[in-house]
C-alpha cells in the first residue's frame, strides 16, 4: 500500500502527463479545421435554419447564401435543421459529396420527410434497399419505353391539356403544368384516366398531401402536416385497393398477365419481391417525384420564354421545321427522331433548370470523418450541397443571372460538369430523361398553336420550394 510520501513523489509526474495530454489534444484540435462559420448561430434547436428557409426569388441564392458565401466562402459550418452543418456553394465539393455516396456520405433527410413519404420512399432510403428500389425506376423508365410507351402518353395528356384552353381567359399555367404531370402520371404509375371520378378526387387529395409535405411539421390539429398525414393515408388506400385487383385478376387469370399490367405497378407486382408497404411507398413516392419537380419545371419554362422573345422565336422556328418534317412523312405524332432533333429545346430546358433551380440542395450526411480541401467534416455531421449556388455562380456562367439558353450552345465541359439539376452519382434522378421529354414535347405543341402573355406580373419564389405566388397567370393567343 502507497504511503503519503509515494503519492507525493507521483504527483509531479501525474501532473506533467496531465500537461502533455491537454498539448496533445489541443494540437490534435488545431490540425483538425472545420470550415469557417457559426455552427452555434442562431436560435436554439433551430440554429440558422429560419434565415436559411426566408423565401426568397428562385433566381437568387437569398440573403442567407449570399451573406454567408460573402464572409465565410463557398464551404462554410453553421447550425441547420436542429444538427452541425456544413454547407456547400462549391462546385467541386458538391460533386465529390455526390459521387461518394455510400462510401463517405450518406442521404440524410429530417426524419419529417420520412414520415410523410414513408420509410421505404427512394427520398429517404440508403444502401441496397434504395439501389434495389432504383433499379425497378430505371427499368420501367427505360430508354425503350420512353420511345415506345411514354412519349406517345406524353403527348396525349399534352394535347388533352391544351385543348380546353380559350383565347383571352385568364388561368394558371401552373396549375395547367401541374394537372398535366399529375394526370400522365397517375396513368403511367396506376393506369387512371385523366377526368374520371376516382383520377379527381385523388387529384385533390394530393393538393392536401403536397401542402404537407413543404409545411412545418407540427402534427397537431388542423395544421398541413396532419392534414397531409390523412392525405396518405387515403391515396394509400387507392393505391391498395388497385393492388388488390391486380391480384386478385391474376389469381383468377392463373397467374396470366393482365391487360393493366403495363403501368409502374403492375411491373412492380410482376417483377420485384417488395413487400405491399415498400410498392405502396414507391408509388407514392414517384407520383411526388414525377409531378412536382416536372410540372414547376414547365412553368418556369413558360415564365422565362415570356420574358425572352427572342429564344421564343428560335424555338417556335425549330418546331415548325420539325413539324414540316412531320407532315412530309405523313405522320400525326412525334416519333423518337424528332424529339432528338429538338436541340435548341434541350438548350431552353438546361437554362430554365439553371436559373430556376427546382431542386435547390439535398441533404447529406458525413458517415465517416471526411478531409477535403484543406477542411475536415467530422463524421455524423450534416452536409447540404447547395446546386442554386453554383448554377448562380457568375465564376461558372457569364452573366449568371440571365436566361440565355444559348450559353447551352457553345457548352464547355467545365460549365457542363458543374450542372446538377437533378443530383449526381449513384443517387442521379431516375426520372431525369422523362422529365426533359416531357417540357419538350409540352412546350411543341404549345408554340405551334399558341402566342402567350403574362396576365399580371407573378415571379418564382424559393420557399426553399419553388412556386409562383399568383399562380402564373397567363392569357393565350390562338396561331392561326
Amino acid at each position: 500500500m502507497p504511503t503519503i510520501k509515494d503519492l507525493l513523489l507521483l504527483f509531479p509526474v501525474s501532473l506533467l502527463a496531465f500537461f502533455i495530454y491537454l498539448y496533445l489534444a489541443g494540437w490534435k484540435r488545431k490540425k483538425s479545421k472545420l470550415p469557417p462559420g457559426r455552427c452555434r448561430g442562431g436560435w436554439p434547436l433551430l440554429g440558422e435554419t429560419m434565415s436559411y428557409l426566408q423565401p426568397h426569388l428562385a433566381t437568387s441564392t437569398g440573403q442567407f447564401m449570399e451573406h454567408h458565401t460573402k464572409r465565410y466562402g463557398k464551404i462554410f459550418q453553421s447550425n441547420l435543421f436542429g444538427e452541425p452543418t456544413i454547407v456547400s456553394a462549391d462546385a467541386g465539393f458538391n460533386r465529390f459529396i455526390l459521387q461518394n455516396e455510400g462510401r463517405l456520405f450518406e442521404c440524410s433527410y429530417p426524419r419529417s420527410i420520412g414520415g410523410i413519404l414513408g420509410k421505404w420512399s427512394m427520398l429517404v432510403l440508403v444502401g441496397e434497399m434504395h439501389r434495389s428500389m432504383r433499379l425497378i425506376s430505371l427499368n420501367f423508365m427505360s430508354n425503350t419505353r420512353l420511345r415506345d410507351v411514354l412519349m406517345p402518353e406524353v403527348e396525349r395528356h399534352t394535347l388533352m391539356v391544351i385543348a380546353s384552353w380559350k383565347e383571352g381567359v385568364t388561368f394558371s399555367g401552373q396549375e395547367e403544368a401541374k394537372k398535366f404531370t399529375f394526370n400522365l402520371m397517375a396513368k403511367n404509375i396506376m393506369s387512371m384516366e385523366p377526368g374520371e371520378t376516382e383520377t379527381e378526387k385523388l387529384r385533390k387529395e394530393y393538393i392536401t398531401f403536397m401542402k404537407g409535405v413543404i409545411s412545418a411539421p407540427l402534427n397537431l390539429p388542423c395544421t398541413p402536416y396532419r392534414k397531409a398525414l390523412k392525405s396518405r393515408s387515403s391515396i394509400l388506400r387507392v393505391i391498395e385497393k388497385k393492388m388488390e385487383q391486380r391480384i386478385e385478376r391474376a389469381e383468377m387469370k392463373n397467374g396470366e398477365k393482365c391487360s393493366e399490367e403495363d403501368d409502374l405497378l403492375g411491373w412492380a407486382l410482376k417483377h420485384s419481391s417488395l413487400s405491399k408497404e415498400q410498392i405502396l411507398d414507391l408509388l407514392l413516392s414517384l407520383l411526388f417525384a414525377g409531378h412536382e419537380t416536372s410540372s414547376i419545371s414547365l412553368a418556369l419554362a413558360i415564365f422565362f420564354l415570356e420574358i425572352c422573345p427572342k429564344a421564343t422565336h428560335e424555338l417556335r422556328e425549330e418546331h415548325r421545321a420539325i413539324a414540316i418534317k412531320k407532315r412530309a412523312r405523313g405522320e400525326a405524332s412525334l416519333n423518337w427522331e424528332d424529339y432528338k432533333q429538338m436541340e435548341f429545346t434541350q438548350c431552353v430546358i438546361n437554362e430554365t433548370l439553371r436559373l430556376g433551380n427546382v431542386v435547390r440542395f439535398v441533404h447529406r450526411k458525413a458517415i465517416q470523418d471526411v478531409h477535403y480541401q484543406g477542411y475536415d467534416i467530422p463524421c455524423g455531421w450534416k452536409v447540404l450541397p447547395v446546386f442554386a449556388a453554383v448554377h448562380l455562380d457568375p465564376d461558372l456562367y457569364n452573366e449568371s443571372h440571365e436566361f440565355n439558353p444559348w450559353r447551352w450552345k457553345e457548352s464547355c465541359g467545365k460549365m457542363s460538369s458543374n450542372f446538377m439539376p437533378y443530383g449526381g452519382g449513384p443517387r442521379l434522378c431516375a426520372g431525369s430523361e422523362l422529365a426533359k421529354m416531357e417540357v419538350a414535347v409540352f412546350l411543341h405543341h404549345l408554340l405551334l398553336n399558341f402566342q402567350w402573355e403574362l396576365a399580371e406580373e407573378d415571379q418564382p419564389i424559393a420557399y426553399p420550394f419553388v412556386d409562383f405566388p399568383k399562380g402564373l397567370p397567363i392569357k393565350v393567343k390562338s396561331i392561326g
